[in-house]
């Protein structure tokens, strides 16, 4: 069996996210890749199994960037004030192509929920950071039973709610963070 290049992959991915973001998510198809990359449509089954694969792997490859982005881009000294600048910079994300990409990855079932609880953990983890940064929180609200990973998953899945239902604004949510941990 042929070793597989590493860059030919990224290749690959960086071709299907061409003609996603130009002729949209539903034209990314194996046949069309192998023409652009002028490789055989049997060369692409080597890295991948069939578009769904493609598809979550161009979605992890987003995320993963924009975890990166957001360590830079997200400035503002106390952590509510980073709560809302992640928010924004998440749904500005999101309705650009990472929404696209995510509504495409129906099929990829247990894969796919498998990689966004590992996406969700590392931003979980970058939350708990940010928090213990702020020199305002208060430290004597935590115990067994109330825990800053408990807290920041109360945080995530609120986040989550309101970026799914497109709020555009959250200042009720970042009042709510303020009066339990400041």
């Amino acid at each position: 069996m042929r070793r597989k290049d590493d860059t030919l992959r990224a290749t690959l991915l960086n071709l299907a996210q061409d003609i996603a973001d130009t002729e949209g998510i539903d034209a990314v198809n194996i046949r069309l890749i192998a023409k652009r990359a002028g490789i055989a449509t049997g060369t692409i089954y080597n890295y991948f199994s069939n578009k769904e694969e493609i598809l979550l792997a161009l979605t992890e490859e987003y995320w993963k960037q924009a975890l990166l982005e957001m360590r830079t881009e997200i400035v503002a000294g106390s952590f509510w004030e980073q709560l809302q600048e992640i928010f924004y910079f998440l749904k500005v994300r999101i309705e650009q192509s990472a929404g696209k990409l995510m509504n495409s990855l129906g099929n990829v079932g247990l894969i796919g929920q498998e990689y966004m609880v590992s996406m969700q953990s590392e931003l979980e983890a970058a939350l708990i950071q940010r928090m213990e940064q702020d020199a305002d929180v208060r430290r004597d609200i935590w115990n067994e039973t109330f825990t800053k990973e408990q807290f920041v998953r109360f945080i995530m899945v609120n986040l989550t709610v309101l970026l799914k239902t497109q709020v555009s604004d959250i200042t009720f949510f970042i009042i709510i963070v303020k009066r339990i941990i400041y």
